[in-house]
């Protein structure tokens, strides 16, 4: 991933430049604006910036009597921007270049020649200048886009990034559909493709993704920040940073490896923009030096992957990693943090669990968006207690990037060895709705920041006197409605640090082995946890089906629940654990350990469950042995 610069027109219109005077004159008359711009977008975190030369052509210029000074003003403009790139780390400055303000001579007069030379005398000067590389952005017409790039070419080798801008409407003013502009650009002498201008973020994806099976080049997005509105007199753009970051992550997440800001954007929305792409980046990943070559463009590092502390053998890391490599497959139960400060309950639960010969418990972080006791202190208490070893669940909704690193920090030193990362139900899913969710990063961030402290870096890429050691999980559901989208995600988490998978609850064994049998990485290099969850009641089932995101329960299933309810409550949970075996029984051919969810805390459900397999006790077996040892629990509140 590599970041550029947010909007110059529009942050020059704020200083009080207005639209009837040349902003790339700037260059000549006031350039100590210019180079305020510039130096918040470095500051910002942006890899490279681009100059202050949009409307430098001589067409434009002649407009204000300047067409003689096209390249001077150019040269002005790559020299300014070089000399604010000198106070980054390594930022590279991209010469920009946009349309000439005329049509080609089939739509309008300007001839195919006198276009030519327009570019080129553009392009020299950029180049005389000193960029690193020509940004040809917010082309309407694929034909003048063309002649652009043959002119660039024509005096430089340098690399492209060829733009286009289409409307809402999915098509250029010139009626050039995605698709097309990606097909025709995929055969141009340029290194990365994309969009720029006109929509926002959300209006750009859904042009990206439709361009993206039609090149095999790296894709860019420069969008506006939303629709320009105009109050009181001044045009203002609505987007928030905030709103730019979730986007960079899904523009990143659908293959946009070249991302920054149009018009409306600032320096707050390229902060927001860089904190989301160092989350999503790969481990060794930094802004220390960016190289674009024929291909694609690449980012390198100072921190290489194989620096920092060694990572001890997963089996080394954690009771349930050793239990995986010697293929014991362990079962873990999940027990969501009580409502409170009190603690006997589910002390008791966790001592029935470990009677039962259950491997682990899951402590969840928040589900379903509710304040509970914190699962970290839940899971120290757990483990200094009970001795039964934890998986701590962790989510992103919660805590910036700084507060997740204590945490996991904080978190290993009390022992925790064990981590689900996940991204986290949002507030309004919960009892809070009017509660602010952070997302600096979702669960692939996560994985990268805890994989980075494994190997003694922060998430910056500092090292750390010493580091962590957890056994990373990341979650997975087989069941999902775009299983390829489920795929891919999937293999990002690995690729980031997951060591093992936990997936959603399964009640279809045909879609859980579908999606083994797509995940070639699973069984083989990465175990998976199948999640198995009794039901209690008909009502159960149609709560989970229907208003739990992510949760799918096939109707039979759903009718023999409601069959068995109508008989009564016994028979409804007799009923949801025979539905859990069967599911256990079956997927225990396939997967190497299972994550039982009894519902509303009924522990003894997961028991039972777990009968099916060999060696494991009834709940029955289990409460006569401990009455037959005396053990009694106590509640201490």
């Amino acid at each position: 991933m590599v970041l550029g610069d947010g909007a110059m027109g529009t942050r020059l219109y704020e200083r009080g430049i207005y639209i009837n005077r040349n902003f790339d004159a700037l260059n000549l008359s006031e350039p100590h604006l210019v180079k305020a711009v510039h130096r918040e977008y470095v500051q910002a975190g942006a890899q490279f910036i681009e100059t202050n030369t949009f409307g430098a052509n001589p067409h434009k210029l002649g407009k204000f009597g300047l067409a003689d000074r096209c390249e001077e003003i150019n040269i002005a403009g790559a020299k300014i921007a070089r000399r604010c790139a000198s106070e980054g780390a390594n930022v590279l400055v991209a010469g920009s270049m946009g349309p000439l303000g005329n049509a080609l001579a089939s739509v309008g007069t300007l001839s195919p020649k006198d276009a030519t030379r327009a570019f080129t005398r553009h392009a020299v000067g950029l180049r005389d200048g000193g960029v690193d590389l020509f940004i040809l952005e917010t082309f309407l017409d694929l034909n003048s886009l063309i002649i652009a790039i043959e002119a660039v070419r024509s005096i430089s080798d340098l690399p492209i990034i060829a733009s286009m801008t289409i409307n809402a409407d999915l098509t250029t003013s010139f009626g050039h559909s995605p698709e097309r502009i990606a097909r025709t650009l995929n055969k141009q002498p340029v290194q990365v493709i994309g969009l720029n201008c006109s929509t926002g973020p959300h209006d750009m994806l859904e042009n990206l993704i439709l361009m993206r099976p039609h090149t095999d080049k790296p894709l860019a997005a420069f969008p506006n920040a939303g629709e320009a509105r105009v109050v009181e007199g001044r045009v203002l753009y609505m987007s928030t940073p905030e709103y730019f970051a979730e986007f960079t992550k899904r523009m990143i997440q659908n293959g946009v490896r070249v991302i920054g800001g149009c018009c409306g954007t600032n320096p707050d929305h390229i902060t927001a923009m860089a904190a989301a792409v160092r989350a999503l980046g790969p481990v060794s990943e930094t802004a220390e030096q960016s190289e674009l070559d024929d291909s694609q463009i690449t980012v390198t590092s100072e921190v290489e992957e194989d620096e920092g502390q060694a990572v001890p053998p997963r089996g080394e890391r954690s009771n349930l990693a050793r239990l995986l490599d010697e293929n014991a497959f362990p079962i873990c139960c999940e027990l969501h943090p009580p409502r409170s400060s009190l603690k006997g309950l589910i002390l008791r639960q966790v001592r029935l669990l470990k009677a039962a010969g259950i491997d682990a418990v899951n402590i969840p972080d928040g589900p379903r968006a509710s304040a509970r006791m914190a699962p970290l202190a839940l899971a120290h208490i757990v483990q200094v207690e009970t001795e039964m070893d934890v998986i701590l669940h962790y989510t992103c909704r919660d805590r910036n990037i700084l507060g997740i690193q204590s945490d996991l920090l904080g978190a290993q030193a009390l022992g925790i060895d064990n981590l689900l990362a996940i991204t986290g139900d949002p507030p309004k899913l919960g009892d809070y709705p009017m509660a602010t969710a952070v997302y600096d990063v979702d669960s692939i961030g996560l994985l990268k920041i805890a994989n980075n402290l494994n190997h003694s870096l922060d998430l910056a890429g500092k090292p750390l006197s010493k580091g962590t050691a957890m056994f990373l999980g990341a979650g997975f559901n087989p069941a999902a409605i775009d299983l390829k989208l489920e795929l891919d995600r999937l293999n990002r988490k690995i690729d980031n640090g997951a060591e093992f998978v936990m997936t959603q609850p399964m009640f279809d064994p045909d879609k859980l082995m579908e999606a083994l049998d797509g995940a070639a990485r699973l069984g083989n290099e990465i175990p998976v946890f199948v999640g198995i969850l009794p039901l209690a009641s008909y009502r159960n089932a149609e709560f989970f089906h229907n208003e739990v995101p992510g949760m799918e329960i096939p109707k039979p299933i759903r009718e023999r629940m409601r069959i068995a309810s109508e008989r009564s409550k016994e028979d409804a949970m007799d009923e949801g654990v025979a539905i859990a075996r069967e599911m256990l029984r079956l997927a225990a051919e396939r997967v190497q350990g299972a994550y039982i969810m009894p519902p509303f805390g009924k522990v003894e459900l997961a028991v039972d469950t777990a009968a099916i397999l060999p060696g494991r006790p009834t709940i029955e077996v289990v409460k006569r042995d401990l009455a037959d040892s005396g053990d009694e629990d106590k509640e201490r509140g």
